[in-house]
């Protein structure tokens, strides 16, 4: 009996399991079938379409037009997530380091500040940092979008404290005798320690302007189309007017904006995956 319910749980278990990662799947597959459907608009009669073509992906790619500017969208999108990226990696980096690796008055109570900040919400704050940037003059900017994807990052500095807490102090002490200031030790042999944990807020810091809709919504309002990301301009395929002839088109850019933050999961999986175990061990 102890046996047949121990079975029954795991099978219950992953017949659980099954059932979620088929609710998780179906819409990603419709998308990537119906993204190489012949029909341009949404079709309900079959899952599989009966006609396969490319042709949406050489129009998203190669034709513009007024409502479609997919290269441009994807080189505005580009370009606000790399810099967010640098940005926003080289300070959890340095406000990692000054927490874990420094000792200073006021550090504990900083440090627990930080973290019931980071805590709120940050579509609370939305409507006041959006007046704050139309007073001077940067809405509808993408250096505006750099500057608030960026501002905050600090604060997301846990991980990576954890990560840096597991390094022997000895390593640093050594480089202290040797007359290494605080930047060489950063720099010289805290660093090159980090890589994984550094791959893992890469990809972390650049998936978050990458993906976003809602603040982007915001900012960039002007109506103005080569001024879109890549979220926006694929919401507005799926307007009224627009959907039955644009929907597979749609779907062709979703497909295609999935690509490379895809291949560069799978390039740095290893470290990333490292990265995070690692950094969860201290807190």
């Amino acid at each position: 009996m102890i046996k047949f319910k121990k079975k029954s749980i795991a099978f219950l278990r992953h017949l659980l399991l099954a059932i979620l990662v088929v609710i998780w799947l179906v819409p990603i597959l419709w998308l990537v079938v119906t993204a190489f459907s012949g029909y341009s608009g949404v079709n309900k009669t079959h899952f599989f379409p009966q006609s396969w073509t490319i042709n949406n992906f050489v129009t998203l790619l190669t034709k513009p037009d007024s409502v479609v500017q997919y290269g441009t969208w994807f080189k505005n999108t580009l370009i606000i997530s790399i810099f967010t990226c640098i940005i926003s990696t080289l300070f959890v980096l340095m406000v990692s380091y000054a927490f874990s690796c420094m000792r200073f008055r006021g550090r504990k109570e900083l440090m627990s500040f930080s973290l019931i900040l980071n805590m709120f919400p940050g579509v609370l704050s939305m409507i006041a940092v959006y007046f704050v940037l139309k007073s001077i003059g940067l809405t509808n900017s993408h250096l505006g979008m750099i500057i608030v994807y960026s501002a905050g990052s600090g604060l997301g500095f846990l991980i990576v404290k954890g990560f840096m807490d597991t390094i022997p102090v000895s390593l640093r002490e050594a480089a202290k005798l040797e007359g290494a200031s605080e930047f060489k030790i950063f720099t010289k042999v805290v660093m090159p320690i980090c890589k994984p944990i550094i791959v893992y807020q890469i990809i972390s810091s650049f998936l978050i302007p990458w993906g976003d809709f809602v603040f982007a919504k915001l900012m960039l309002n002007s109506g103005v189309s080569k001024d879109y990301t890549v979220a926006i301009g694929l919401y507005n395929m799926l307007d009224r007017s627009l959907v039955n002839e644009y929907f597979a088109i749609f779907c062709a850019g979703g497909f295609v904006v999935s690509i490379p933050i895809s291949i560069l999961f799978i390039i740095m999986q290893k470290y990333y995956v490292e990265g995070v175990t690692s950094g969860a061990v201290k807190g």
